[in-house]
């Protein structure tokens, strides 16, 4: 499956109705908890989700 860009106004919209999992992406905790927004997760937690999530879900990275 191919990646695809989608605005910030269309992943708040996914995140908000929970069609998607909103991952910051920074490897740096630290740096993630200064980034997140709000409902993101870290990709530590991601990482530890991953055998966990279904293989038609959604997931929004992102990084500022």
């Amino acid at each position: 499956m191919e990646s695809e860009r989608i605005s910030s106004e269309e992943a708040y919209e996914k995140v908000k109705s929970g069609k998607c999992t909103l991952v910051c992406a920074y490897e740096d905790e630290q740096k993630c908890k200064v980034m997140a927004l709000e409902g993101a997760i870290s990709l530590g937690e991601f990482k530890q989700r991953l055998p966990s999530l279904s293989r038609d879900q959604v997931i929004v990275f992102y990084c500022a």
